[in-house]
């Protein structure tokens, strides 16, 4: 485990000197005028699995990586920003990584690539982090079809990592769940309800997959029309049945997409300058709110009513409100008003930060 504390008595960088952070661009030397700086993207992305490594006083059986991408509008003209046809819009297409609540990954990309684009890379790297840390830790890669690429899937099967990632539908796949497809066609005609079958087999794609893999397929007939689904993974039958696989693992990675939500409440789709690496930057400082908050949240919200909250909800009414603030000889001074609605939230997460 991780046992090096930081030195929370450093002073916090002012505003020009993020501006600075911001506008220099890579590789600028330190004693370049006007005081420029810059920043280490590799040094930040280790800082996202290091803190996500010391919130666990000791290693987990298991851990479940969450991967997913999604659109961030864009309104100028940014470096490398690209229409993306399915979105509608001018965008970036950022690749998030998490573990749970926890962040360990927010990388910002152009949209004219393919979802998975970059993916290995960052999972080869957050993973390397975490094992040297958690040797023993089973590793869960869960996400949807727009990650279901063979690189992936055999890297995976290489470095004793599982995965259960969604499966794009086709025509032979439907082929093959033709029987069940009809039972629940059946049942749905029975009971006038969603009917669902679940069936698995084993299945190897006619050009891109390098084996067979077993793939769960979710036959369901709802009103009007049929609704299949298919994941593949390395999960074993004995251990994950076909219906628990779909239902308890893989759907729970919706949460993931809340997640993201609580990044937006965090100003991350502003980037608005003008590069890139000015707009990763950017992402870079919601993504530490978010950590900051999330660490908030776990710690000193265990137990209130806000324990499971929104880091919007805890940003507006924990911290962003009114206060006194005096300054005398000895002591600084902060009063809140006695109207105050959340005072026991507030006084519950002021004492469990400080045990």
């Amino acid at each position: 485990m991780l046992t090096g504390r930081r030195d929370l008595r450093t002073p916090l960088a002012g505003k020009s000197t993020l501006n600075r952070l911001e506008l220099t661009p890579s590789g600028s030397p330190a004693a370049e005028r006007y005081n420029k700086i810059s920043y280490s993207a590799e040094a930040l992305d280790t800082l996202l699995v290091d803190l996500f490594l010391e919130a666990h006083p000791r290693a987990p059986r298991e851990i479940v990586l969450d991967l997913d991408a999604t659109d961030t509008p864009l309104h100028g003209r940014q470096e490398a920003r690209f229409f993306h046809g399915y979105y509608g819009h001018y965008c970036y297409l950022p690749l998030y990584v998490f573990c749970g609540d926890q962040l360990l990954c927010a990388r910002l990309r152009p949209s004219n690539i393919d979802a998975s684009a970059g993916s290995l890379e960052e999972v080869q790297r957050i993973v390397g982090q975490i094992r040297k840390a958690w040797s023993q830790t089973r590793i869960i890669l869960r996400a949807d079809s727009g990650f279901c690429r063979e690189e992936l899937l055999a890297w995976c099967e290489n470095n004793d990592v599982d995965y259960v990632f969604g499966f794009a539908r086709n025509k032979r796949l439907r082929r093959i769940i033709g029987r069940a497809m009809q039972e629940a066609k059946q049942q749905h005609r029975r009971t006038g309800n969603p009917a669902r079958v679940f069936c698995e087999f084993a299945y190897r794609t006619k050009k891109s997959w390098s084996r067979v893999r077993r793939v769960v397929a979710k036959a369901e007939q709802i009103e009007g029309k049929e609704n299949p689904r298919y994941l593949v993974t390395s999960l074993g039958k004995e251990a994950w049945p076909a219906q628990n696989l779909y239902e308890q693992l893989y759907c729970a990675r919706g949460e993931m997409e809340n997640r993201i939500k609580e990044q937006l409440s965090l100003f991350s789709d502003r980037l608005s300058t003008e590069t890139l690496r000015a707009n990763q930057l950017r992402l870079y400082f919601s993504s530490l709110a978010y950590v900051l908050l999330e660490a908030l949240r776990r710690l000193g919200l265990t137990g209130t009513e806000w324990a499971e909250a929104q880091v919007d909800t805890i940003r507006l009414k924990l911290l962003k409100i009114a206060a006194q603030v005096r300054i005398s000889a000895r002591r600084i001074c902060i009063r809140y008003s006695s109207a105050y609605p959340w005072q026991n939230v507030f006084a519950a997460a002021y004492t469990a930060l400080r045990c």
